[in-house]
């Protein structure tokens, strides 16, 4: 889908591009695709790059233009990881500045995606613009690793009683969302790196963005490493659980197995087709079921003396 507004506010939505304005491009069409290489002239490798969904962070800049990739959160659309990361191109030129990525997200959701809550707020320049996006994303990683961990929290409290490798597997699966977000979070910082270097940060506005851009990632990439640490030694603690768990159900297994081998080992004897002791007796069988439950009476309280069942 492609929209494009009058400027970087994101309120104000126009039909056709002009000069200063801002095209936001999100899970572009084969068709939409072509009418960027055309009508925008916008580079087909550049294209490429950012929809390809390994794409680094980076900066590029040339004489008439100018591109940013950053890595940003989004939620999965498959069951295999509840989150990744995917690539968000900022390309800028001397007539409009575009935004391109592969899936609609929380960065720049199609619904809204103005960088500003207030109407009358304004977005400076192109740099301030940047900015503000780096700023979000790390506002979203942080968003993001606090869902991780309620849900991690989750799965622990169901791997303390269970003998499955389901809960493992889903522990698996936040332990990977949190190296792609490891991954792209330190690739976003070199790009803030660059743009400290750079000579493009010269209002005082653009330099407390980007102070607080660099606060935000940085707090990020601490909390995601932190739960990541975490993770990986709470998934050898439980596979040791899980295992401890199934060696407890099979001996509560046994346990039964052997109680209940006491009637049965009595019913054969007497079963057999030889003379036995009261054989012509009425009260045969009750006494027989008397001393099996007896027995097994027994059998219980000496396992529960030992403290094995």
């Amino acid at each position: 889908m492609i929209k494009i507004f009058k400027s970087f506010n994101g309120y104000v939505e126009i039909q056709k591009a002009e000069k200063g304005c801002w095209i936001n491009v999100t899970q572009p069409t084969p068709e939409e695709i072509l009418k960027l290489e055309e009508e925008f002239h916008l580079p087909t490798d550049i294209i490429t790059d950012i929809l390809d969904a390994d794409e680094r962070s980076r900066i590029e800049f040339d004489g008439d233009w100018s591109l940013v990739i950053m890595r940003i959160p989004v939620e999965s659309s498959d069951n295999r990881i509840p989150f990744q990361t995917i690539p968000l191109g900022i390309y800028v030129s001397k007539n409009f500045t575009l935004t391109l990525s592969l899936q609609n997200n929380a960065v720049l959701p199609l619904e809204r995606p103005s960088l500003v809550r207030e109407q009358y707020s304004q977005i400076s320049d192109v740099t301030n613009f940047i900015l503000r996006l780096l700023l979000r994303s790390g506002n979203i990683y942080l968003k993001y690793l606090k869902q991780i961990n309620r849900q991690t929290n989750i799965i622990e409290q169901d791997l303390e009683r269970s003998i499955k490798n389901r809960e493992l597997t889903r522990l698996l699966k936040m332990e990977k969302c949190l190296v792609y977000f490891i991954t792209s979070i330190k690739a976003n910082e070199i790009v803030l790196t660059k743009l400290r270097n750079s000579k493009n940060i010269t209002s005082e506005i653009n330099e407390d963005l980007l102070d607080d851009a660099i606060i935000e990632n940085r707090q990020a990439l601490e909390m995601a490493q932190i739960y990541s640490d975490i993770l990986s030694g709470m998934m050898d603690a439980f596979a040791s659980v899980i295992s401890n768990n199934l060696n407890v159900v099979m001996k509560q297994l046994t346990l039964i197995s052997i109680i209940l081998m006491i009637p049965t080992l009595i019913a054969s004897l007497f079963g057999m087709n030889v003379p036995i002791p009261m054989a012509n007796s009425i009260w045969a069988l009750p006494a027989i079921i008397a001393v099996s439950l007896l027995l097994s009476i027994i059998g219980v309280r000496i396992f529960r003396k030992r403290e094995w069942f």
